[in-house]
């Protein structure tokens, strides 16, 4: 008969024993943590407690995506601050991923003069601070365009001025709403059907000049949807009354936000393309070369599906840098989490308490990113058999 081995011998026995250990370590020290600072607010005659966030704010937020006045309570400036903090993070990831890997491309090309900007643009953006560069934004560019009086005119239809950028918006109609949902429907068949197109060219199969054909089309009625088929509300430049009606406005602070974040962070993505196009083999574009491939197909079908894989990882970070770098609007005025959250903070000596929402705050959105972003590296990484 087989002699059992005692429960302290075992090592699976003894790995949940270190870890549930460890985890009582964590639990005593935040406990502990946690004890002090409601001794020390005692001391002090104050309470720890979030039922503040019931009273009225009676501060002003002037760039917002909903309706909200003084009246209104803290716990909803704080959701408008969220909302513009989201706002800057998913539109700013979006660009500066577009911006990034064309400088990135551009690193790496065989015309000189594109070659040397792409650097020039990196080693400049990289090695400012960022502060110093939404600075430069707001004071130098943006404060310095026409007053709202004598704005400058883009297309008839875009005004700038130092009060920010008026465009055209599309109304809430019916007829909106279903160019929207058509336009999502196209989006999500080009998608399948580019998919089909790598496919196809891979095999050299004689559909791929079909589906290309299919995919300009859709393109092109996708185009004339946004055209004509969706209502928008035109802005309009009312002399008179110094005033621009009808559209959104982007303000300078929004508009200096967004775009420092954008430079900025498309420099740091840019070196992260450039790195992961070169490890790929030298062998992997001569077989391509070999194959007849184009040099577009090539980069498309061949290098950079394989450096995606390496570029991830990396990638992951620099979203991460800047969702939290966006906590920086408070230098330029802008109200997102983090300056909503300081201003209840002055107001209501809550500090404690707003320091934990801001945390709390970034540290979801942070994981939240962290979780999307690991998804998509389990997709592209390599399949073992």
């Amino acid at each position: 008969m087989e002699k059992k081995i005692p429960f302290w011998r075992n090592d699976r026995v003894r790995r949940i024993g270190l870890q549930g250990l460890v985890i009582l370590l964590v639990a005593g020290v935040l406990f502990l943590l946690g004890n002090n600072l409601v001794s020390n607010l005692q001391q002090k005659g104050l309470s720890f407690g979030f039922d503040f966030l019931k009273s009225t704010a009676s501060f002003d937020i002037g760039d917002r995506i909903i309706e909200y006045s003084r009246s209104d309570p803290y716990i909803k400036a704080v959701w408008v601050g969220l909302l513009n903090s989201l706002r800057i993070m998913s539109i700013g990831i979006v660009l500066a991923t577009i911006l990034g890997i064309t400088v990135g491309i551009g690193k790496l090309s065989d015309n000189w003069l594109v070659r040397q900007i792409a650097t020039v643009y990196v080693e400049i953006i990289r090695n400012t601070p960022l502060l110093l560069q939404l600075f430069f934004w707001y004071y130098t560019v943006f404060l310095q365009l026409p007053r709202i009086d004598n704005p400058i005119v883009i297309l008839g239809n875009i005004y700038l001025s130092n009060k920010g950028m008026n465009i055209p918006l599309p109304a809430g109609t019916t007829q909106t709403w279903l160019s929207l949902g058509f336009i999502a429907l196209s989006v999500i068949l080009a998608i399948i059907i580019w998919g089909r197109i790598n496919e196809a060219i891979e095999r050299q199969l004689p559909r791929a000049k079909i589906l290309q054909i299919l995919l300009v089309g859709i393109a092109i009625a996708n185009i004339l949807a946004v055209v004509w088929g969706l209502d928008w509300r035109v802005p309009q430049f009312l002399q008179e009354e110094n005033l621009i009606e009808g559209g959104a406005n982007l303000s300078t602070e929004y508009a200096t936000l967004l775009i420092g974040l954008v430079v900025y962070t498309a420099a740091f993505i840019a070196e992260v393309v450039r790195a992961g196009i070169q490890s790929v083999n030298i062998g992997q574009r001569e077989a391509a070369n070999a194959l007849g491939l184009s040099p577009s197909l090539t980069m498309r079908l061949v290098i950079f599906p394989q450096a995606l894989r390496l570029m991830i990882p990396p990638l992951t970070s620099e979203y991460l840098n800047l969702a939290k770098n966006s906590s920086l609007a408070i230098a330029i005025g802008y109200y997102d989490v983090y300056a909503v959250s300081f201003t209840i903070s002055n107001q209501t000596g809550r500090s404690v308490e707003m320091l934990l929402v801001v945390m709390g705050t970034y540290l979801i959105i942070s994981l939240t990113i962290s979780l999307i972003m690991n998804s998509l590296n389990q997709r592209f990484k390599l399949k073992e058999r």
